[in-house]
């Protein structure tokens, strides 16, 4: 049986704008331009990098910035779902928008073409003040 040679998308912070921040090491760089960039993405693998990773950089992308998209391919979907249900459910960040879509990779070993998932999901910074929610204490 031949095994498909995976093209993932890496990990760490790429930045479709050019400069700026783009690291493995989840450190966050700031230059001139940081404010203004969009595009911010978070490229998500199952295999390089624990999920814990993924959440803690996520989480310190939202301090620095507004907003940080979760992009990922195949395998690696459902661990981008669970980091955004986690940042939600603690009301760190609040959904802006999904997106998803097929990719044409090429399978190295056969040499055709293959279609993948993608997912791409945009995370805002949420107010702290106003999207926690405290549970009320019940009286007997």
């Amino acid at each position: 049986m031949a095994e498909t040679k995976r093209n993932d998308t890496g990990g760490g912070i790429k930045n479709d704008t050019g400069g700026g921040i783009k690291n493995d090491t989840g450190d966050i760089k700031n230059d001139v331009n940081a404010k203004d960039q969009k595009g911010n993405r978070i490229q998500v693998s199952n295999t390089k990098k624990p999920l814990s990773f993924y959440l803690n950089l996520a989480k310190r992308h939202l301090k620095i910035h507004d907003d940080v998209e979760l992009s990922a391919l195949g395998m690696a979907i459902p661990t981008v779902v669970i980091i955004s249900e986690i940042l939600k459910r603690n009301g760190v960040a609040a959904e802006k928008s999904i997106s998803i879509s097929t990719v044409a990779t090429k399978d190295v070993n056969k040499g055709r073409t293959v279609q993948k998932a993608r997912i791409e999901i945009v995370l805002i910074k949420q107010n702290s003040k106003s999207t926690k929610a405290v549970p009320e204490k019940v009286q007997e």
